[in-house]
């Protein structure tokens, strides 16, 4: 960040959070506006308060570039007026305090005003850019490298069933025989993710003390969405360290099967999990990655704790998280 925009920053320290606040970015993409709903739709059930951010760059525009300050805070309360405008727009049948509502416009990029603004907040809300999956791997996103930067939970929620993803359907349907019935699997059903998706959150836990942290907030999560909680602990061989009587041999599956149920029934006796949450506890034999992004076809929301790679090896080898967030189909948690 440059001093100029460390400058407007320090101009808006009451935009920022407190750690009960949930902040979300605002920049007026469809994705965003599905950010904002699910932000404001939290607070109607937590009663937090809402810090909806909006970074400003030269590259927006948005005028001549304020010199003094009495041009930065006519700047700021037009494009204040903007998010209002927004926010009336997209959120007016939610039914949530305005009181508890602040509209944060900052002159820096929008990773850098939510990171900083929001380096207190309970957790940093973002919508997933609609690019292909192919598209996402090698490029990367915001919310990618947003949740590799923060120090707080950060949320990345997915419009279903995207417009971009129904072209997909339309070019492969079009490619098909003439004439010809084509099988199920060959034309998805755009409904069908929706019809088969419940209101359950997923999480994925290692015995790690993030996995933990995770956990904890999975749990909180599903007490105030009155959901069901599936904690999976999904597991290789390799991943379960010496097993009594195979210590130089590989163990069947059967063996594993057993120690890994045995270290998920250990996680969950060192957990607090409210008792009206309805517990599912899973130990799958697949990789996390496969396992978390298959079981965001059927839940609502999928939790993890950041853990693994970093840095050039976790954009070119990709760490857990970062696969959750370009692949998972539904809303994604990255906990610090």
């Amino acid at each position: 960040m440059t001093q100029q925009q460390e400058a407007d920053m320090g101009r808006n320290t009451a935009g920022i959070a407190s750690d009960a606040d949930i902040v979300v970015g605002v920049d007026g993409s469809e994705e965003s506006f599905a950010a904002l709903r699910w932000a404001l739709e939290e607070s109607v059930l937590t009663g937090q308060g809402v810090n909806a951010v909006f970074g400003w760059t030269k590259s927006w525009d948005l005028g001549a570039e304020p010199h003094d300050e009495g041009d930065w805070r006519r700047v700021r309360a037009g494009i204040t007026k903007v998010l209002d405008s927004w926010v009336n727009k997209t959120c007016a049948d939610i039914p949530f305090d305005r009181e508890k509502l602040t509209l944060t416009p900052v002159r820096a990029s929008g990773p850098s005003a939510l990171l900083q603004i929001g380096e207190s907040a309970q957790q940093i809300v973002v919508g997933r850019r609609s690019l292909g999956r192919v598209a996402r791997w090698f490029l990367g996103s915001t919310s990618s490298s947003l949740a590799e930067d923060a120090d707080v939970p950060v949320t990345v929620v997915r419009i279903p069933e995207d417009d971009a993803e129904q072209v997909e359907y339309e070019i492969e349907a079009a490619f098909n025989v003439k004439g010809a019935t084509a099988p199920e699997h060959r034309i998805p059903d755009r409904n069908a993710s929706q019809r088969k998706r419940n209101e359950s959150i997923v999480v994925g836990v290692d015995g790690s003390e993030l996995s933990m942290k995770a956990l904890d907030f999975a749990a909180r999560e599903a007490a105030i969405h009155n959901a069901d909680l599936h904690v999976l602990y999904c597991w290789q061989i390799k991943d379960l360290g010496p097993i009594p009587g195979y210590e130089n041999a590989v163990p069947p599956l059967a063996v594993g099967q057993h120690s890994a149920d045995a270290a998920l029934d250990s996680i969950l006796e060192r957990s607090d999990i409210p008792e009206t949450v309805e517990l599912h506890a899973h130990a799958f034999h697949t990789s996390p990655a496969k396992g978390l992004i298959n079981a965001s076809q059927y839940a609502s929301w999928v939790i993890v704790g950041s853990r693994g790679l970093s840095g050039l090896d976790a954009h070119f080898l990709g760490s857990v998280s970062k696969q959750l967030i370009n692949l998972a189909d539904s809303t994604v948690s990255i906990v610090r």
